[in-house]
């Protein structure tokens, strides 16, 4: 397995500056995306998810759904580009 912050990076450093925080003793960090205009995204990321890459995949995916949805658009390609193995399901 790659190292995950370097896969991480590589999904949004083109865009925004990609920085890590370590949060906690059990292994979780904050990612933390900016721009010259502010902080776009903080996510909490438990070792778990770092850790596992299908886990680590939906990470990404949803921070970068929750971008294109708080921007207003690109919802639809997004959800066409996600990977064909997983299943995302949304409860009430």
């Amino acid at each position: 397995m790659d190292n995950p912050f370097q896969v991480i990076a590589a999904a949004f450093e083109a865009d925004y500056r990609v920085n890590f925080r370590i949060e906690r003793m059990d292994g979780s960090v904050t990612l933390t995306l900016s721009d010259d205009t502010g902080t776009k995204v903080r996510r909490l990321i438990t070792k778990e998810q770092l850790h596992t890459p299908k886990k680590l995949d939906c990470v990404i995916d949803g921070i970068r759904l929750g971008m294109a949805i708080d921007s207003g658009h690109g919802v639809p390609q997004l959800l066409a580009s996600l990977s064909p193995y997983k299943t995302y399901s949304i409860s009430r």
